[in-house]
Parts: structure tokens; sequence; C-alpha cells
């Protein structure tokens, strides 16, 4: 539900209630169980506005209210608990709400409240039975002594409650004429249990208690088994399950500690010793154990059992003599055991590093909340402000939501501010030291955790291991077999090594393109095989396999990327984009500018695609400024790639050269697909700049080469080409005759790509025609294949072109939005081509909204812009001009209209771009 926007803040009394037995009232009610439902909802929400209650939230028969003193709190409960009492149910079966009230310091965030008070209330009230309202120490002390004559209190003691911390004082609130007498709290006192005290709670985690809870109580399913890396809080997570389960267990929930056992034999004495079973003469305690479990109902904890899989059987054993018993194991590894339920604990949820948000949003964060609590554990006055709110979000991301990493980064806040903390994450096992003292050994640096699991590996796992790290941002594992292992001198396959791995948690599975499994490493782990290759001195030869298996890939994805199947390997390249980079990196520090050329130039279609038109040039810059020789059809194709990205750009300067060395180098090798297609851009940028001759030339030099290699892909290039030269001279008939022409072909091909470009091309002659319907189906197509491709590109300048379509239709609200999202892509981009159309776009747009000066600057601005790339205005463009321009002039002074112009006229790329983004809000309708 929607969170009230000002929800207390300070010094607040949470309140949080559900109805006892909502399954059973279900069953009873059955269809009025709806009505009965929003009837007690009616009430609850009566009852808490009358007090200043505000609503955070609500689920199910659950509500989660907020009050700005105890005292309204407390008078809330009293008339909720009231109200209920007083209405009349169907089947004279009673509502019996149970309520929780504590007071704290919770943090409001966009979604509600966090932090350790928000979960201190909700286990209060899981304490109190239908009809109970309970209250902490810390809500009584803000009541007066004595409460007024509508309800007192009773000092119920101490309890401890699930969320494992030490004892709490609770207090009963005592309502006269209602129930007062209760069954003993829902605490852990209410079975056995040794469940052992936890310094602070549980933070986060709700969904994986929740399914976790779920799974034991399953019918028919005893044996769980909780997976996940080291400092993944696999231990903390099964003791809040087991505490969540205490009432479900007669004969009680017991906690093994498994920590110090290295010899499987030990196992059943650990266990009988927790469960003070003493060994009996003349009967082994295996047997022992077995008789006194067997008529018991009752929950077992196993705690780090990774080093003792010899002893599974010996659980099963268990199991199947008490068939009321159930274990809950936590591990690194699974048991392998019949029956066994594997439940996969993940790290903790962390902000992506891509969105900016605001610290309110962060802070609902799992890996933040974890953060900041530990934080102020050891600087009480840490808060989670504006300025640090980024650097702390960055710290959980990159430290992988692990919470050990977490809390040993947090630690280091008593000495260094979060943002100095980050600039120190470079060797993260160096910093995260330092834990706990009565933490176990491993856990008390990161580097002991990891090393811990490292050591219980076979040595071919571990030598697979180390060669892994090579990777970066995921692996296949076709990859990893040809980088790993490529020659088999493993004693085991990468394949079952990998499983080993992923077993053992030291290796995510997930699915990658075209649901191709992909493995993935936390970072953390990384930084520790990396180490681990380091040492073993196989870091070089290593890097030379990966470098090398991804040139191979590039090359034979670049041909697809025209083809049928282009989706699916413009996602595999993304999907390596980091391995790619490595790639690129490790070849230009050894010099290999051969490779290195190899590698970008065939990257450069998917990359374009994709919006990298930076990073590819640079990595082709780097490349082409060192002097080295390298094979003729791997320079032409570099050149290429260059030209084509500096034109995409809007750099002809820099385009043309690249283009006509790659055109004169193509030519020389016989290559007539690279021809063709360098003559086409360069008949692109004839047309752009206004060079009609050229452009022609280029353009029938670009077919006849195409006609010779008889490639219908090289021949829709050419086409295209053809085309662009007779829409800048208004041959509207023969440039949509020949667009269509390639169109078909680009169709036939199943080039998604180059049919969207077709299809936007198509929609600017439509434009042009005056046949608005006609282009904005031929636009709303294009832009369908561009967000379907992830082309930026392409996407960017459908919507610039329906912007124009909706100016000329007479709609400048539509035309302002359209043209504002081109904008934010286009300068994301660096596309300025689409750029200064957005900016004709918009002068338009203000001259229909009679705004005439703006519309001058505007206009003045995408001027400044040609001339910046040297390039006069399209077709399209000029339409613009000549049809609303003259509207703006009509409605203002020449002088002024001509002094707005020369302002927008003296500005640079960087100042008009930003002009929008000023100018916009007041452009679109309200």
């Amino acid at each position: 539900m929607q969170v009230e926007r000002s929800l207390p803040t300070g010094t607040v009394s949470l309140l949080c209630t559900d109805i006892e037995g909502s399954t059973r009232v279900l069953q009873t009610l059955g269809e009025r169980y709806a009505e009965a439902l929003a009837e007690h909802r009616r009430l609850l929400r009566t009852a808490f506005a009358e007090h200043r209650g505000c609503e955070v939230d609500t689920q199910g028969d659950a509500f989660f209210y907020a009050f700005p003193r105890a005292h309204d709190a407390v008078a809330g409960a009293v008339a909720a608990q009231r109200a209920l009492a007083a209405h009349a149910w169907p089947e004279e079966l009673a509502l019996r709400v149970r309520i929780g009230i504590h007071t704290g310091e919770p943090m409001a965030t966009g979604e509600g409240y966090v932090g350790i008070d928000v979960h201190r209330a909700a286990r209060v009230m899981s304490a109190a039975h239908g009809g109970q309202v309970l209250l902490t120490q810390s809500t009584r002390d803000l009541l007066p002594e004595e409460l007024s004559d509508a309800a007192s209190l009773r000092d119920l003691g101490e309890h401890r409650l699930k969320d494992l911390t030490r004892p709490q004082r609770l207090y009963q609130l005592l309502i006269p004429g209602l129930d007062t007498d209760f069954p003993a709290l829902k605490t852990l006192e209410a079975r056995p249990t040794n469940l052992p005290i936890q310094p602070t709670p549980l933070i986060g985690r709700e969904q994986q208690v929740t399914e976790a809870v779920t799974l034991v109580r399953r019918e028919g399913i005893r044996l769980i088994t909780l997976t996940g890396a080291g400092g993944t809080g696999k231990t903390r997570l099964a003791l809040q399950v087991a505490a969540e389960l205490i009432a479900d267990f007669e004969d009680g929930v017991f906690f093994v500690d498994l920590a110090a056992l290295i010899d499987p034999h030990l196992f059943i004495a650990t266990v009988a010793q927790t469960l003070s079973v003493r060994e009996q003469p003349g009967q082994s305690l295996s047997e022992t154990l077995k008789d006194d479990l067997r008529d018991k109902h009752l929950l077992l904890v196993l705690d780090n059992f990774e080093q003792l899989v010899d002893a599974g059987p010996a659980v099963n054993a268990l199991l199947a003599a008490a068939p009321n018993l159930k274990a809950l194991v936590t591990s690194r590894a699974p048991l392998h055991l019949s029956g066994e339920h594997e439940y996969s604990v993940p790290p903790l949820t962390v902000p992506d590093l891509g969105e900016s948000e605001p610290a309110s949003i962060l802070a609902a964060y799992e890996a933040v909340q974890l953060f900041v609590d530990r934080a102020q554990a050891v600087k009480p006055e840490f808060e989670l402000t504006g300025e640090n709110a980024p650097a702390v979000a960055e710290i959980c991301a990159r430290l992988d939501g692990l919470p050990l990493a977490i809390e040993l980064a947090a630690a280091r806040v008593r000495i260094l501010s979060p943002q100095a903390l980050l600039g120190r994450l470079s060797q993260r096992l160096a910093l995260l030291t330092g834990g706990a003292r009565d933490a176990p050994a491993r856990q008390r640096t990161l580097r002991d955790t990891i090393e811990w699991s490292y050591g219980l590996l076979a040595a071919t796992d571990q030598l697979l291991f180390a060669r892994l790290s090579v990777f970066q941002g995921g692996r296949t594992i076709e990859a990893a077999e040809a980088v790993c292992d490529p020659a088999n001198e493993l004693d085991e396959t990468v394949f079952d090594g990998i499983g080993s791995l992923v077993e053992k948690s030291l290796l995510r599975q997930d699915e990658g393109p075209a649901g191709e499994p992909r493995l993935f490493m936390l970072e953390t782990v990384r930084e520790y095989a990396l180490d681990r290759l380091g040492r073993s001195g196989e870091g070089e030869l290593l890097r030379q396999r990966h470098a090398h298996y991804f040139v191979a890939l590039a090359e034979e994805a670049e041909p697809e990327i025209l083809g049928a199947d282009q989706i699916v390997w413009l996602e595999r390249l993304e999907a390596e984009r980091d391995n790619f980079r490595a790639a690129l990196g490790w070849l230009l520090e050894r010099d290999d500018i051969e490779r290195l050329l190899r590698l970008i130039g065939s990257l450069r279609r998917g990359w374009v695609a994709r919006g990298y038109l930076s990073e590819t040039r640079k990595w082709l810059d780097a490349a082409l400024e060192l002097s080295a020789a390298v094979p003729p059809e791997v320079e032409a194709k570099a050149l290429y790639g260059l030209g084509r990205v500096a034109l995409v750009q809007g750099d002809y300067d820099q385009a043309i050269p690249a283009l006509e060395a790659s055109a004169r180098v193509f030519r020389e090798l016989g290559e007539a697909e690279g021809l063709v297609f360098s003559l086409a851009d360069l008949g692109f940028i004839a047309t752009a700049q206004g060079r009609q001759e050229d452009a022609r030339r280029f353009a029938d030099e670009s077919l006849a080469e195409a006609k010779a290699a008889g490639s219908e892909t090289t021949m829709a290039a050419a086409l295209h080409s053809l085309a662009c030269t007779k829409l800048d001279v208004n041959e509207y008939g023969e440039a949509r005759a020949l667009f269509e022409q390639s169109l078909a072909l680009r169709r036939k091909l199943g080039d998604k790509r180059n049919t969207a470009n077709s299809l936007c091309y198509l929609g600017s002659v439509a434009l042009l025609e005056g046949d608005y319907d006609g282009a904005t189906e031929l636009l709303a197509e294009s832009l369908a294949l561009g967000r379907e491709l992830g082309n930026l590109l392409i996407v960017s300048a459908a919507l610039a072109n329906e912007s124009l379509v909706a100016l000329a239709a007479g709609e400048p609200g539509r035309a302002a939005a359209l043209c504002n999202e081109a904008l934010a892509l286009s300068r994301e981009l660096g596309d300025k081509r689409t750029t200064v159309e957005c900016l004709h776009a918009l002068a338009g747009v203000a001259a229909l909204q009679a705004d005439p000066l703006r519309a001058a600057c505007l206009s003045g601005a995408a001027e400044s812009l040609h001339a910046a790339i040297k390039a006069p205005r399209s077709p399209a463009e000029r339409m613009v001009g000549e049809r609303f321009l003259p509207i703006a002039r009509a409605a203002v002074d020449d002088q002024l209209f001509e002094a707005a112009w020369a302002e927008g006229r003296q500005m640079g790329y960087g100042a008009a771009v930003g002009i929008p983004d000023e100018l916009l809000a007041k452009l679109l309708p309200i």
C-alpha cells in the first residue's frame, strides 16, 4: 500500500497487530471471511486514527502503525480492543487480535521505517495471544506511573523474544471488562531450547526467514540445508528460523555447534552432549540417542556441517529412528542425502550503483541497514546522510551484500568516514579485519572466512578455483573449460570441478543469455582467488588464454550481429562486457596490438549498437596510436570502426580520414563488404554536410561494388546510402522507393538493427510527405525494434523523429515529451546529430506554445551545434525552420528575436545541450 508521506520521526511508538488463528477463522467463516476481515480493518483504522496513529503498512490481517507519543499508542490499543470485543461477529466467532507496542527511534524511508525498533515491535506482538496487548520497557518509561481508569499495567518480568537478544521486560495492558488472564507468553521460554543469545537482532532477511520457516513446516520435509558462501549469515539465519519455530516443536529446538569438529565420528557424541543424553551400559551412544529421540517432536539445528560431510549418514540414521525429528543444517555445501532440501542463502539486498537514489531510499536496502546498525555500535552518533549515503551504498554493493564483510567494514567507521573507507576498498581482504573476539577465529577477518572454505577443497578444485578468478563479471562453462583446462591436465573435468565449487558456495550459478548457465564469484571471494592465482605462478598464462578466448568469441559474434540471431548475440556480448574489457586491457599492456585491434574491431558493431561509443573509440584510438605492423585486413577493420563511431558521434573531421583510409585498404585487399560500408558511410557524411555531388559519387560507387559482390547485406547498405542522397534533395518518391528496397532485403536477412534504421528513415520520408499516420506507424515499429535490441541509438533517433511528427501534427506537449526522452539518450551517447534535431524540435514546440524568445534561443543553439559538427540542417530540420520559426518571429519584435537567436548561437555544444534541462519543464503541459 502507499506509505504516508509524513511519518512521525524522532522518538516514535510503533504498534503491530495481527489476528490470532486467522486460518481457523477463515475455515469457519468461508466466503464471509473477507467481509469480517474488512470490518476488522475498519474498526482498527478508526480506533488508531482517533489517537493520532499513522498507518505505515498493512499485509493480510496485520497492521503496522506509528504514533508520535507512547500515550497515543496505548490509548489506540485500548480503543481497538474495546471496539473488537463489542462488535457482533458472524457465527459468534470473535476475531481476537494481538498487539505489540515498542518505542524507539526508527529511520523513516520512502518505504516506511527500517531499523531494530521495527523488528522489536513485531517480536513483541508475536509473543502475545489474541486479545492481549504487550508493551516494552521503553514504552512503559514514557507513560505516567498510573494510567487512566481505562487501563492499567501488569509487569510480566523479563522474557527472551524471538530476536534472540537478551531478555526484555514486558508489560501487559489490563483493560477493564476485557480478558486479562492469558497463557504463558510465546517467547523462547515456551519450549525447551538452548538457542544462544545474540548480541544484535537479525537485520533484513524477512523473506528468507519466511521461506525457510515454511520449508521446515512442510509435511514430509525433515532435512533442510541452508547453503551459502562463508560470511553469508547462514548461522544467524538458521537461529532466527529456529526461534520462529519454537512453538511448533513440543520437545524443543536445540542448536548443535559443529564448528570446532573435524572428526565425523564425534558428531553423535556432540549431539548427545547438547541434548544431555549419556551412553548407557551395553548400548552404543548412537543407539541411546536414537532411543531418546524416538518419540520426541524436536528440531535440531546442526551448524557448520561442511567439514563433517562423512557424518551425513549419521544424520539420516537419526531421522529414520525418530519420525517426529527434523534437522535444519548450515553448510557451505549440501550433504547429498536422500530427502534433503537445499535452501541457498543469498547475500543481502544492495543498491544498484547505476541508479542515483536519495538516502531515504538507500536506507531501505538490507545491506545498508546492517552497515548503519553496526556502524552505530562503534560510533553511536553515526547517521546515514545525503553526504555519506552514496559511499555507504557503494561499499555495500562492492562487498557483494556479504553480511560478514559489511560488519567488518562498518567497524572501521570508528576511525574512517564512509567516503574514506570506500577509497581503501580496492584491497578488501587487507582492510576487512578485526572482527569480534568472541567470534570463531575464521570469522574475525574476511580472508580467514574464505580461507576456511578454500582449505576444505580438494587440490584440483583449489587449482580450478584460482584459475577461474581470471574472469570478470561471470563466466560460462564453455569459457571456463577453454581457459582453465584446454589441455585436460586437471585430475577431473572442469565441469565436475565447477559443480564442486558451486556446491561449496564458492561459485554462484545464474541463468545467462538464452538460458545458458552462467557462473559468478562474489568479488570478495574473487580477490582471494586472484591472490591464489598469483601465488601459483600461472597468472600470466591464464590471462593470455583468457584474452585469446575472448578475441575468438568477438570474431565469431561479429557477422552474427547482422543476422537473424543478433539479439541473442548482442545479449551474449553484453554479458561478457567485463571480460572483454579485461582482455582489451591485458592486450594493451602487452603491446599485442594485432589482437587488440582484432578484438575491438570485432566488438565495434555490438558495442555501438548498445551505445558504448566513447569506450569503443577510446580503445580504437589507443591501439591505432601505437606504431605497430599489423595485417592490412586488421588495420582496415579498425579504421572503419573508428570512422563509424566518429560518424555516429558527429565528429566528421575524424570520421572522414578514417573512413577514407579504410576504403583504400579494403579496395587493395579486394574486400567488397568493408569497401561498400566505408563508401556508404562517406556518402552519409557528404549528404549530412550538403556535399551533394560527393554524396552521389560515393553512393553510386558503393552500389556498383555491392552489385559486383552479389551480397544482399552490402546491397542493402548501398541502396540505403543512395536513398539518403535523394532525401537530402527533396526527391521523396525516389528516396522512399530505395529505402523500401533496402528494407525488404534487411527483413529477408533477419537484420533487425538495420531494419529499424530503414524504418526510421522511411518515417522521416512519410513526415515530409505529410503522411503523419504512416510516419507514426513506421517510427513505432522502429522504436519497438530498437528497444528489443537494446540499441539506444535507434531508440533516440526514432523518438526524435516521432517528436517531429507530433510537432507537425500540432501536438506540442507530446512532441516535447518525446524530445525530452530522445535528448537524454543522445546526450548520454554523445550523438550530436540526434541532439541537434532535438533542439530544432524544441524550438518548434516553443513557437507553438507562444514562447517566441525561447524558440529563437533554441534555434540559435541548434545552429551553433550545426556549425560544431560541420553539417547543415536535414530536410526535417528545414521543415521546422520553414513552418514554425515564422510563427515565433511574427509574435515578437524583430530586434528581440534576433538578440535571442544570437544568444543561442553563441553557445558551444555543452551549453547548447544544457538548455532543454532548464526549459523542458516549462514546455511540457501541466
